[in-house]
């Protein structure tokens, strides 16, 4: 396979990481009515971890000096990424509305292009300059349901400041991920901090909840949801994300979140009888539109 039929695939493949993330979202608000936001991302997490060690282990021979020359990085990675914004963005949401947080966290991919452009010289692409606006208004559309009311009585709050925080937690998580993944390979990346990250979202739950008895009383809808977040949304989908980073950039990568609520918007509606707008659709033509300008339209543009 040719480096252009690898990029290639890679463009494509990523398409999956916004449709197993956006799913978890309506996935998850219902195991949460069952088990407490944060034991479910520890029980999340914790048996993605242990999927991830065997996979790991049968895969791949870990190189251990390249893991500890980058051990720092790898466990403030998995603080942010993994603890850090699962904790800040639950913890958020009891103090704030999905509209305020869901607003701030689609920000995402501006500050993954700035910040690969600014710390790792990352190419600029020109066309992240008509993306990232069009897939922002895309974005404010779908959340919005095309209302200014709901983006003008936006009142910034100790929620929102908290969402902020965990909008620093993800783009930082990326950014490490890009320089890690000089060394050490997407697949132990993935299972290091997943692992790690784990671990302190089980401390965090044991001090601030201590329901895992409930986790017993779970019905089977939370049990076939938790599979496939733990599975798609972590498994597959963290991986492919960090192997995005690693082979086309922070940047582009980052421009596939944008797909998070669009897919997100989908799946609500097909299996939960969620009610979507024309301008919610038209909102998702503009961010489909963003993607293919920084991804397909400039791949097309080099082989000329």
């Amino acid at each position: 396979m040719t480096h252009e039929q690898a990029s290639k695939r890679t463009y494509i493949i990523m398409l999956l990481v916004p449709l197993f993330w956006g799913a978890s979202f309506p996935l998850a608000k219902h195991v949460t009515t069952e088990i407490p936001p944060l034991t479910a991302a520890t029980l999340r997490f914790g048996l993605a971890g242990i999927i991830l060690i065997v996979i790991t282990s049968l895969r791949t021979q870990v190189k251990w000096r390249q893991v500890k020359r980058q051990l720092k990085s790898l466990l403030a990675m998995s603080i942010v990424g993994i603890f850090g914004y699962n904790a800040l963005f639950f913890f958020a949401l009891t103090k704030t509305s999905a509209i305020n947080g869901s607003l701030i966290i689609a920000t995402t991919p501006v500050f993954l292009a700035l910040g690969a452009i600014l710390f790792f010289g990352e190419r600029q692409n020109k066309n992240l300059l008509i993306s990232l606006p069009l897939s922002l208004i895309g974005v404010l559309l779908v959340i919005s349901k095309g209302s200014p009311m709901m983006l003008i009585q936006l009142d910034v709050n100790y929620g929102d400041l908290l969402f902020i925080g965990a909008l620093a937690c993800w783009t930082s998580h990326g950014l490490f991920g890009k320089a890690i993944m000089e060394d050490v390979s997407p697949l132990v990346t993935t299972t290091f901090t997943t692992v790690v990250g784990s671990l302190f979202l089980f401390i965090f739950a044991a001090v601030f909840e201590n329901s895992w008895s409930l986790i017993l009383h779970m019905s089977l809808q939370a049990w076939i949801e938790m599979i496939f977040m733990v599975i798609f949304s972590s498994v597959i989908a963290f991986f492919l994300w960090n192997d995005g980073i690693h082979k086309i950039g922070a940047s582009i990568s980052g421009m596939y979140l944008n797909l998070n609520p669009v897919n997100t918007a989908l799946i609500s509606v097909v299996l939960y009888g969620s009610y979507i707008t024309g301008v919610q659709i038209f909102g998702m033509i503009l961010v489909l539109m963003s993607v293919y300008f920084v991804t397909v339209y400039d791949q097309s543009k080099k082989r000329k």
